[in-house]
């Protein structure tokens, strides 16, 4: 199988010694040449671009064409991703010179948005990457504190507990440092947080445009809705960043549509989480005393299946995870007939639910990193205590 000659180091720093960025950059033209993207006379004369501008500037600038290509590339390389069939139907907006000279963080949130409403589309979901300024060897780029552009507030309690999300305390505790103040309840939507290196991190609310939500019930249980559940339409992972021909983009988000696992197996159900398993048992008179009745099998497969239902009735893009485990291998098998492995985590792409029932579940996969890829990037908000 043919692969990048280039493995992701997780000890690799933003600023790469030169020798390395061409490197990378050379391996980036040499894939889109071997793919048919670039002629390979072009290709010579690229590098020699790069060389050129590298040798001057001590970095260079991709074209939108590298830039949107080598983002596919990137997706189809990342081994945590169960969705990567689609992965030639990434569209990538280019949005490196928004707030250039590091200074504008309002024009950063006004594009980011615009990539919210345009992934939304009125519930057809798009699959959508905005890429904004990359890392330079003497300034990093800019970054949002937040590990998706739409999260829900986790409020930690005196006696231990959370209201909300207990994924997002420590994120939330360093929002209300900042500023900021919620309501307190289950689902409040967090502000994004936008930080130009050298400068001090700044809030912004959403507008409710770029937050759709879906309300959860359930077809066959009336009083499922009554519990109050929604969800947000779609997931934009933020704290991701792209490895790309020897450049590091640390803000680029990236929109798709959800699989219903992941919020009715884990974001809701999970006991880390939402925890709301007991309360859907408690509703359909199961017995919750003793772990032989399945109770927790029983309330989260009904909680699935409201998720989809739910997203249905909305009108709101969401696939099973039947669907995506085949697609999946469909794109496995298309990769090989191309010459090239598959890499993924399969702790990753197996989903939560019925894992065993899937056709992914006997085989085996290697989770290779190999660049162009995403990965992930430390919290850069500082630790501390809540004031107020």
């Amino acid at each position: 199988m043919k692969t990048s000659r280039l493995c992701v180091q997780p000890s690799t720093p933003p600023s790469l010694l030169a020798g390395q960025v061409v490197a990378e950059a050379e391996d980036l033209v040499g894939q889109l040449t071997a793919e048919g993207h670039l002629p390979a006379d072009a290709a010579k004369r690229r590098t020699r671009e790069i060389r050129a501008e590298l040798d001057a500037t001590g970095t260079y600038r991709q074209s939108s064409e590298e830039l949107c290509l080598g983002a596919r590339i990137a997706w189809r390389n990342n081994p945590q991703c169960i969705g990567k069939f689609y992965w030639k139907g990434l569209e990538t907006r280019d949005c490196r010179d928004v707030g250039a000279g590091g200074g504008d963080e309002s024009a950063l949130f006004e594009a980011l948005v615009d990539h919210l409403r345009l992934a939304w589309n009125g519930g057809r979901v798009r699959m959508l990457l905005s890429v904004f300024a990359p890392s330079r060897p003497d300034r990093p780029g800019p970054r949002v504190w937040n590990g998706q552009l739409i999260r829900y507030a986790g409020y930690r309690q005196h006696d231990g507990s959370v209201v909300g999300d207990p994924e997002t305390v420590d994120l939330t505790e360093a929002v209300l440092r900042l500023g900021w103040r919620g309501r307190g309840t289950e689902y409040d939507v967090l502000p994004l947080v936008i930080q130009w290196p050298g400068r001090e991190p700044r809030w912004f609310d959403l507008p409710p445009d770029a937050v759709p939500e879906v309300r959860i019930s359930h077809p066959d249980y009336p009083w499922f809705e009554r519990l109050g559940l929604r969800w947000h339409a779609f997931p934009t992972i933020s704290n991701q960043v792209l490895e790309l021909g020897g450049l590091r983009y640390p803000l680029a988000p990236f929109s798709a549509w959800y699989t219903c696992t992941e919020i009715g197996a884990r974001n809701l159900s999970d006991t880390n989480r939402y925890d709301k398993l007991p309360q859907i048992a408690k509703g359909m008179g199961l017995d919750t005393g003793r772990d032989r009745t399945l109770w927790r099998d029983r309330a989260l497969l009904e909680l699935t299946s409201a998720v989809l239902h739910s997203y249905d009735q909305a009108g709101v893009s969401v696939i099973d995870h039947h669907f995506a485990t085949k697609q999946f291998v469909r794109h496995e098998e298309r990769e090989h007939k191309n010459g090239r492995g598959c890499p993924a985590d399969w702790s990753a792409i197996v989903p939560a639910t019925s894992g065993s029932t899937t056709p992914i579940w006997q085989r085996r996969y290697e989770p290779t990193r190999t660049l162009p890829n995403f990965s992930p990037q430390p919290v850069p908000w500082p630790t501390g205590g809540t004031e107020g």
